[in-house]
């Protein structure tokens, strides 16, 4: 099975509800962020190659990724696994579908 598969909101809310932290990166703006969000750490899409590092600390680990609608999250798992990542999971949807859910 693939090791970088993508996740549903529902799959996601799940996580979320769950006893475990989790590793859940919103690479959205600044501005979207504090206008709602899941909890997650901010990295947006553009400061990742500068910011690799916050990543390579739960290297090994799986790491969750969402953003507006799910193409920016979806772009950040493919450079992360560019750079030698695995365990990245695109939440399909993003936010959008996750608040839909609701």
């Amino acid at each position: 099975m693939d090791k970088n598969f993508d996740i549903t909101v529902e799959q996601l809310k799940e996580l979320l509800e769950g006893e475990t932290p989790i590793n859940l990166f919103d690479v959205r703006e600044e501005y979207e962020y504090e206008d709602d969000n899941l909890g997650a750490k901010l990295v947006p899409l553009g400061e990742i190659p500068d910011r690799l590092g916050e990543f390579e600390a739960v290297k090994g680990q799986d790491i969750y990724i969402h953003c507006r609608s799910g193409a920016r999250s979806g772009k950040a798992k493919q450079f992360l696994i560019s750079q030698g990542f695995e365990n990245v999971h695109n939440v399909l949807g993003g936010i959008m579908a996750y608040r839909d859910m609701e």
